[in-house]
């Protein structure tokens, strides 16, 4: 379980909490930092409140996420309102609603034979503080507007949220924005749960993918030295085709087809995760994939969206 001092998470021994169990008062996480490395989901089981602004609406709303565990999975509630203010641009495309979501992981994540490819229809992950990470955008290059209506995943030149074109989804200082259902969801760093500048320690666990790994900030102890992770991601060389072919121009980010994978490259494989401490986990990295590049385990069906 965790305890808090002076807004931040702290370290303390983990208890596993049956999901029948009486929930303890909850905790005001509200721009808490996290500290905890703990790699396992049912070390987190507790009920945690926070308040946030709408700072472009100037409304006011109360967070609320619980985490519930019977020791095999764990279930993660919350009404995906964040723990810190939100909505910092010129407004989202769709006003924010709070809403209802809930997630199960297993806690005892395995990796699977092969990965298994991000897409549309399944969120990524869950953060610690009830909103979800949903990567993949609904808009690729020639189909509609460019900003929403490709939902074939075979289709090329998908525009990466955080890439060179971000200012065309809307997304906020936290790299997050809403969806068509007023969903509130990041593309990357939450930028708001872990140190940014100048950690003295590698990253706590930020969050859970949908196959129970779980998910750590930027920072990694490279043998007593912190530093980012590197991706094993890099631009592809050379210009896009053109005319029916593609958008043209150099590989500069704007799609996510415009990246390559080449193991070995960085700290990080082809799903952006790495061996900490004996843990396997994904990395936050400030480059391309983000957060994840695909799923190493079996994600849960509980993170498939609901069908319009």
């Amino acid at each position: 379980m965790t305890i808090y001092n002076n807004a931040r998470f702290v370290t303390a021994a983990a208890i596993v909490v049956a999901a029948t169990a009486p929930q303890a008062k909850a905790h005001d996480i509200t721009n808490a930092l996290l500290t905890e490395r703990a790699a396992t989901c049912a070390d987190y089981a507790e009920a945690n409140t926070a308040s946030a602004t709408d700072l472009f609406t100037k409304t006011h709303h109360d967070a609320a996420v619980t985490i519930t565990t019977d020791g095999q999975t764990c279930t993660i509630a919350s009404n995906a309102v964040p723990n810190h203010d939100f909505n910092t641009a010129e407004g989202f495309f769709n006003g924010f609603a709070e809403q209802d979501q809930t997630y199960t992981i297993t806690a005892t994540p395995t990796a699977s034979e092969t990965p298994t490819p991000l897409s549309l229809p399944m969120d990524n992950a869950v953060f610690l503080n009830g909103v979800k990470l949903d990567l993949l955008a609904a808009g690729c290059y020639g189909v509609g507007d460019g900003l929403f209506g490709c939902f074939d995943m075979s289709a090329p030149y998908r525009y990466d949220p955080m890439g060179t074109a971000s200012n065309m989804f809307g997304t906020d200082a936290h790299n997050a924005h809403t969806q068509n259902d007023s969903l509130y969801h990041y593309h990357g760093n939450p930028m708001a749960l872990f140190e940014q500048d100048n950690p003295v320690a590698a990253s706590p666990v930020i969050g859970f993918a949908a196959d129970g790994f779980p998910i750590f900030g930027s920072y990694i102890n490279d043998n007593g030295t912190i530093r980012a992770a590197t991706t094993s991601y890099r631009l592809k060389s050379g210009t896009r085709p053109d005319g029916d072919d593609g958008p043209g121009g150099a590989y500069d980010g704007t799609y996510i087809d415009d990246w390559e994978y080449v193991e070995g490259l960085g700290d990080l494989d082809q799903c952006n995760g790495m061996v900490q401490d004996g843990v396997y986990g994904y990395v936050v990295t400030e480059a391309y994939p983000h957060v994840m590049g695909c799923f190493t385990g079996t994600p849960d069906p509980s993170f498939e969206k609901p069908r319009p």
